[in-house]
């Protein structure tokens, strides 16, 4: 195993370009843009060397890096990745690269834009690349205030007013990280009097396999962690900050929000949940199935009825997500990795649809179905861009959605068969909102009054690029996706096949 800490250069390279950038002049916006873009060139090619080098035979932590800190809490810089964290890790990478070549355009205080876009990258990175609960709420906490600034300054939104977005996003995202605190507190409160003073996840879930986590303990703790994560997730009810936060945001943070900060929260049900939780995962499944089963039907439904893109492709994402959790409630390792697999296809596939439709807005200011029409006449590389995203969020064979989703649905229909029916129905309901979109504001009639706009070109194409590449790649690939995944998500078995009997083999509980 190499010594380098290529894992912490990932991590602060975007916060060493920040800290670069904010001592910079501000009329300086070209080296701005091109520090940010190799900043995040470095990050991604390095990111990439981790992912190609990890050596799936032996699974498990790998590239791991320690250094003790707070030693009488039990806190340390900790470091490394697996199966489960290093597609986390690069979803975050790949989409962090296209949200800064989204962001090309800007010319509003641009300083400002880049220092904090870049906050926010290293915040959800360092999210999937920890294994220390105290700095994995650090991380987290990092992310909203940025993200709440971005909102404010640089956001539109035809429904609701930016300033309404922005508070509305931060409010419900800092009352779910309240909720995971008080999860986590319990949590370390209880191994501390067992003897075990750490905030190390695999510490605790060892502790948790030793009984020293009471069933009463789990129960309790993972309900507050699935209210904060859920926060994240935008699990129903607590998804209503999601649309607006999504369609009041700058295209880079609509991207980063929906495409990576949204899976941290699912990430953590993994990582904390499945691994240090596993009697509260098996006492609140069906909660989160049924929980699920909602998210699919009721935001498809009002996907439905969404005229503005931005809106309708978020309530997609609160449905889709709603497939993500319905793995996790089947509690095998088949809908499990379905669902970690699914949750890199959907950051993709969320990040390039709303790059595309940031660029068509920037372009003409609208982003209605009834004002867009024909855009396939004038801008063929949105056009592919939409067509890939579109037909990606249909599940389509051959692109990196359908496996995963098919994986998930494998999983769920043994455990439970009547919510996994109804949850199909939500496949026919995206397909109806985004064929529709698609004829109308792609192949409906020329119109004039677009053919004066660009499509896209040179640095405008590199996120459609960029995205489409992954979003191909691992569709005709899948195993280079999947295999990973699996190594990852193999461990999870025998604790799977340990809590089918009784919470009473763990934790001496009920």
């Amino acid at each position: 195993m190499m010594t380098f800490p290529i894992l912490s250069v990932i991590l602060l390279t975007p916060l060493v370009a920040a800290l670069i950038i904010a001592l910079l002049p501000g009329r300086l916006h070209d080296t701005i843009r091109q520090l940010s873009a190799f900043a995040m060139m470095v990050a991604t090619l390095l990111t990439l060397f981790v992912y190609a080098d990890y050596d799936m035979a032996r699974g498990g932590m790998q590239y791991t890096e320690y250094i003790p800190w707070i030693t009488d809490l039990g806190v340390a810089y900790s470091l490394g990745v697996d199966g489960i964290s290093l597609p986390m890790l690069l979803l975050s990478s790949v989409v962090g690269l296209a949200a800064i070549y989204s962001s090309w355009n800007i010319e509003k205080r641009v300083k400002e834009y880049f220092v904090l876009l870049l906050i926010v990258i290293a915040g959800v990175s360092g999210a999937f690349l920890v294994r220390d609960l105290f700095f994995f709420l650090v991380l987290c906490e990092m992310v909203v205030i940025p993200a709440y600034l971005m909102v404010l300054i640089w956001g539109s939104s035809e429904r609701v007013s930016k300033e309404h977005a922005a508070m509305k996003m931060t409010i419900f995202l800092l009352v779910g990280s309240a909720f995971m605190l008080l999860g986590v507190l319990l949590l370390y409160v209880s191994a501390y009097e067992s003897g075990m003073r750490t905030f190390d996840f695999e510490s605790l879930a060892a502790a948790a396999l030793m009984g020293n986590i009471s069933w009463e303990v789990q129960v309790t703790a993972f309900f507050l962690l699935l209210v904060g994560f859920g926060s994240h997730l935008s699990m129903f009810p607590f998804h209503i900050w999601s649309p607006d936060g999504y369609a009041g945001a700058p295209t880079a943070i609509s991207m980063i929000n929906a495409g990576v900060l949204k899976k941290i929260g699912g990430y953590a049900l993994i990582r904390i949940g499945f691994f240090i939780l596993p009697l509260g995962a098996k006492f609140w499944a069906p909660l989160i199935a049924v929980l699920a089963m909602i998210n699919v039907i009721y935001a498809s439904y009002i996907a439905l009825a969404q005229r503005d893109i931005k809106y309708m492709i978020a309530y997609s994402s609160v449905s889709h997500m709603g497939y993500v959790l319905l793995g996790f409630a089947a509690l095998n390792v088949v809908s499990v990795s379905g669902a970690v697999a699914y949750m890199v296809a959907h950051g993709i596939m969320l990040a390039l649809f709303f790059s595309q439709v940031g660029y068509v807005y920037e372009k003409t200011e609208l982003r209605s179905v009834g004002d867009l029409w024909g855009l396939a006449h004038h801008m063929p590389h949105i056009t592919v861009g939409f067509m890939l995203a579109g037909l990606c969020s249909l599940g389509l064979p051959g692109l990196i959605g359908f496996i995963p989703e098919f994986t998930i649905f494998v999983g769920i229909i043994e455990v439970y068969p009547v919510i996994a029916v109804i949850a199909v129905s939500g496949i026919i309901f995206t397909a109806f909102y985004v064929l529709r979109m698609l004829a109308r504001v792609l192949f409906g009639p020329r119109v004039e009054r677009f053919a004066k706009f660009p499509d896209e070109r040179k640095i405008d194409v590199v996120p459609l690029v960029v995205l489409g590449v992954f979003l191909v790649g691992f569709g005709v690939f899948p195993g280079l996706l999947m295999n990973v995944v699996d190594t990852g998500v193999a461990p999870l078995a025998p604790l799977f096949e340990l809590i089918q009997d009784a919470p009473t083999i763990l934790g001496g509980g009920h």
